[in-house]
């Protein structure tokens, strides 16, 4: 997020002592500074003004807040967490304020916002603030809604995905096929892609697989992985480890792959707008970034997935082929059943432990979780050229049981770091069927929602521990899963919301 600052616009440059404030923003640069300040009168800054906020070489665009009272003194200005990073700032250093040059990209935001089609040079100067951190928050919640809907056409979403690979690192390959599996999501406890990694890279197929961390949901795959071994990679390192196993599962977060994307999906998050376009640009610009061959792509269908229809996937599956074709990558849609969770565990280290039980093939594995991820990996091995059609799935069966998958695994822990033990929650609570009867349906959204609740992903132990399945008769007092947190007040605040939604787990009286 760091360039050479823009021109500045004719005005005086002020300088001020910097101080950590230790606050949590998340991703938005933040400056505070006194309503006494020197600097706030000299230069006319007021609460919200945008402020260019120059350390050496480094530079940032941070948001001003204003403030009163002893917590901050005149003659100093204090960071977020966000921005004390990204200008890489010490207790006591002296830095530059000034207004920001005028960004020209949000002329073509403002057109956006009026209808217009935005060309590709045009993305190119937006998506390129956007990653130097130029646009506040508000200004990115503009250019989100301006696009949300429909309302980018292929050309746009093409240009869209384009512009945000170039901002960002690249990952560069040797000649051959790089296989890479998304997830388009919705689906709790659907963590595939851990079983799927150790299966083809066993039959000789490379797959550095850039995962992410969860966003609307309980777990991202990298939450997950990081229970077991060290995810937070560089570019080096993880080629090292794929040189040397063939397959990974790092954060992709750690490597700026697409960098803007995680910046705008920090401000969607908030605004939960669906926008096809815009998931499609999210996907395929990070396997682009990736260095990707070949992608495919699991899309479960359901009334509580993401995608709920089958006409929606339809679209959504064209579309993320053209666009893919257009990068030049490869791309295969799998729709798959979308109507309940996949495996027991929701939350990073109950997953985990799915996973675990899967790839040893141990008897108590969800069948579901282990089913899923083998005829997934079974079409990326026939995708690959490494199985004959109709036979990927016979040979993903065969690595899994005989412990190949399971040995590479270990291989691949090891390398990015160590495999450890995933940590168990101290605090558990059944939550009890209300009534006798048939599960008819599971609420994705209900469930993943009891999970957050509970503390995850934030706190990896936590989540649901989901011990029936659609079709299942179960009886009056019988638990349908258990609530895992490592604080009382975690517990009962889950166990709250999981009390007042009695048909998250859907069951009806047989006649």
């Amino acid at each position: 997020m760091l360039q050479a600052p823009p021109p500045a616009i004719a005005s005086t440059a002020s300088t001020i002592r910097l101080r950590r404030l230790g606050i949590d923003t998340y991703q938005e640069p933040v400056v505070y500074m006194h309503r006494d300040c020197h600097v706030c009168h000299s230069e006319g800054f007021e609460a919200q003004s945008r402020v260019e906020v120059t350390l050496g070489d480094h530079h940032i665009v941070a948001t001003l807040n204003v403030v009163s009272g002893a917590f901050l003194s005149p003659d100093e200005a204090g960071l977020s967490e966000a921005a004390w990073r990204l200008l890489g700032a010490g207790d006591g250093d002296v830095a530059t304020l000034r207004h920001p040059a005028p960004l020209e990209s949000l002329g073509h935001v403002r057109a956006k916002v009026y209808g217009r089609r935005l060309t590709a040079t045009a993305f190119d100067a937006v998506i390129a603030d956007v990653a130097a951190g130029h646009f506040s928050d508000l200004q990115l919640a503009a250019f989100v809604t301006a696009c949300a809907g429909d309302a980018l056409d292929l050309q746009e979403t093409i240009s869209l995905t384009r512009a945000m690979v170039n901002v960002g690192e690249r990952m560069t390959w040797s000649e051959g096929l790089v296989m890479d599996k998304h997830s388009v999501g919705g689906l709790p406890g659907n963590r595939t892609t851990m079983v799927i990694v150790p299966i083809v890279a066993a039959c000789g197929l490379r797959m550095p697989k850039t995962s992410s961390r969860a966003i609307t949901s309980p777990a991202g795959t990298a939450d997950t992985m990081e229970t077991l071994a060290p995810v937070d990679l560089d570019v080096a390192q993880i080629q090292r480890v794929v040189e040397r196993t063939g397959g990974c599962v790092v954060w992709g977060g750690a490597v700026r792959l697409s960098p803007a994307d995680d910046i705008l999906i920090r401000v969607e998050r908030p605004l939960d707008l669906d926008s096809q376009g815009q998931l499609v640009a999210s996907v395929l610009s990070k396997k682009a970034a990736a260095g990707a061959t070949h992608v495919l792509i699991d899309m479960p269908v359901g009334p509580t997935a993401k995608v709920r229809s089958a006409h929606a996937a339809q679209l959504l599956e064209r579309q993320l082929e053209q666009v893919g074709k257009a990068l030049g990558l490869q791309v295969r849609v799998a729709q798959t059943d979308g109507h309940a969770p996949v495996g027991r565990g929701i939350g990073p280290a109950l997953e985990a432990r799915d996973v675990m039980a899967v790839l040893r093939r141990d008897p108590s594995a969800p069948t579901d979780l282990a089913l899923r991820a083998l005829q997934l990996a079974g079409q990326i091995l026939e995708f690959g050229g490494a199985a004959r059609a109709d036979e990927g799935l016979h040979l993903a069966t065969a690595v899994l049981d005989d412990g190949r998958a399971w040995r590479k695994f270990e291989e691949i822990c090891e390398a990015q770091g160590g495999m450890r033990v995933p940590p168990v929650a101290s605090q558990r609570q059944p939550v009890m069927a209300q009534r006798s009867g048939s599960v008819v349906a599971i609420d994705n959204r209900r469930l993943a929602r009891t999970a957050k609740l509970a503390g995850a992903p934030k706190i990896p132990c936590a989540g649901i521990d989901l011990h029936v399945q659609v079709g299942e008769f179960v009886e009056r007092g019988q638990p349908l899963f258990t609530l895992h947190a490592d604080s009382p007040g975690a517990l009962a605040y889950a166990a709250e919301y999981a009390a007042s939604q009695p048909d998250t787990i859907h069951v009806i009286e047989d006649a």
